[in-house]
């Protein structure tokens, strides 16, 4: 769930013009209310990267794997606080873009928002690539690739209607999402603790080192399971964005970002070491949920088809938000002169059609994956992803030591809620990202995405000589948003710190 679909304003309702004028975001409605932006943010903890793709990591790591989701918490705490610092700095709608185009140049706030629309219309593919294996639980016989371009289809046409109601939705989904998994953790507690269930005679806190250890397959095997577990993280990020377009910032997002560790060590950590004691690790592999699979083993009627449905939502409803959220992406690079004009417009329903309609099409890819490549799609489509959001938080963390250094030689003011360590934490962060980038390069299933991210790359300085130079020149680049008037240029006075 992104935060520019819980932006929206219509175009009865009008818009505030920013400071410097500048009004890209006409027809959206800006702002969410504390109890929307806490549950949206702990269910962006909770997507398909933990639903699915567990079971491939688990299969690979055993037991570690709950070791390497701990691991990757922390550095994702560290982006979090550096982002947090920035938006309270500055909180501003398209914070990875505008803070990458202020404190790097114009061309990295260029590239970081096309990146970041790329992210998402690639998590759309692993979404409906797992929504189409959830299918596949309850009605075998239907082609992977039938069921992504259904639920394609049908999520398009819902992008078409009006949003008005969104982040009513968005809160209901995440409820049911936060629900489901501490249902889950409280029956694995008393399967472990009472004993009953099928599962009951084998389930044991010793599953998790009785069966080749913690590290069964090695510590490097332990290690390649970063990329798929950092995954698992994309949407969390986005917590920041919804919080720095919210009507009280200063006030839900250092609340929605300190609680995150408790979200990861509930619902990650915690999660999968009850799933890992319930269930031996050796039963669980790629192309399914871990969670059904438990559930399946605990033999409770009707018990996995619920969890199946559950997830099946989840995925559902992460695929609508990222088909929302990339449409506004579009106008916003739209607006700013950073793509063509057309992906600008909203239709009859103020809804950014065009833009929709050009991510929906590259979703399509998915459902091609599906077809040709079924039984790794999920894993290409997660493994590009992971490399576009990546880039996204070494943005986010080159961004916040560049605003430190300013900091320090009194050029900028300080922000309310600095992060802990100020830019020691950023530079951990930072290496660990790029340690994870040379896992990707070692994976053979994963590297697909360095080729992906290479022709992207060519893609974007293509893009940038046809529109973004224009845009810098004609002063539309968007590096003035948010800033008081007169201090639209001041980010070039920190690119060469």
């Amino acid at each position: 769930m992104t935060p520019e679909k819980v932006a929206g304003r219509t175009a009865a309702e009008g818009t505030e013009p920013r400071p410097g004028g500048r009004t890209s975001e006409e027809g959206y409605r800006r702002g969410l209310g504390s109890r929307q932006v806490q549950m949206i943010a702990i269910g962006g903890a909770i997507g398909v990267g933990l639903f699915m793709g567990a079971g491939a990591n688990i299969a690979k790591a055993g037991p570690s794997i709950i070791l390497m989701y701990a691991l990757a918490g922390v550095v994702v705490f560290f982006i979090m606080r550096a982002l947090g610092e920035l938006l309270l700095y500055r909180p501003v709608s398209g914070s990875f873009a505008e803070y990458a185009r202020e404190f790097l140049g114009p061309f990295f706030g260029f590239a970081t928002g096309w990146t970041y629309w790329l992210m998402w219309v690639v998590t759309g593919m692993a979404e409906l690539t797992a929504a189409a294996i959830y299918v596949h639980f309850w009605f075998p016989q239907i082609p992977q690739w039938v069921s992504a371009l259904t639920f394609l289809v049908v999520l398009f046409g819902v992008n078409l209607i009006s949003v008005k109601i969104f982040g009513e939705v968005e809160f209901w989904f995440s409820m049911i999402k936060v629900t489901a998994i501490i249902g889950m953790i409280v029956i694995g507690l008393g399967v472990l603790t009472l004993g009953f269930s099928d599962a009951g005679d084998t389930a044991s806190a010793g599953n998790l080192w009785s069966h080749g250890g913690v590290f069964p397959e090695g510590v490097g095997s332990s290690l390649m399971t970063l990329q798929g577990v950092m995954f698992a993280y994309l949407a969390v990020e986005l917590v920041g964005v919804t919080a720095g377009e919210s009507e009280d910032p200063e006030k839900t997002l250092p609340k929605a970002i300190n609680t995150l560790p408790w979200r990861i060590i509930i619902f990650y950590v915690g999660a999968l070491t009850v799933i890992l004691s319930v269930v031996e690790w050796t039963e669980f592999g790629a192309g399914e949920s871990p969670f059904v699979h438990a559930f399946d083993r605990i033999g409770i009627p009707l018990g996995a088809a619920v969890v199946n449905f559950v997830v099946l939502t989840a995925a559902l409803s992460s695929c609508n938000s990222g088909m929302y959220s990339t449409g506004r992406m579009l106008r916003g690079l739209a607006t700013n002169g950073e793509a063509p004009g057309f992906l600008g417009r909203l239709n009859a329903r103020s809804t950014p059609a065009a833009g929709i309609a050009l991510s929906v099409a590259l979703m399509g890819i998915g459902v091609v994956l599906n077809h040709v490549v079924p039984e790794k799609a999920f894993a290409y489509v997660t493994s590009v992803a992971t490399a576009a959001g990546i880039w996204t938080w070494m943005m986010i963390l080159v961004s916040h030591i560049r605003y430190r250094r300013a900091v320090l030689a009194d050029r900028l003011p300080a922000s309310s809620f600095p992060a802990p360590g100020g830019s020691t934490c950023s530079w951990i962060a930072l290496l660990f990202l790029l340690f994870v980038t040379g896992m990707i390069a070692l994976d053979p299933d994963a590297r697909v995405s360095l080729y992906v991210g290479a022709g992207w790359a060519a893609v974007v300085a293509a893009g940038w000589a046809v529109l973004g130079r224009r845009s810098a020149a004609g002063g539309s680049g968007g590096s003035d948003r948010g800033l008081p008037d007169g201090e639209g240029e001041r980010q070039p006075a920190y690119a060469g710190d």
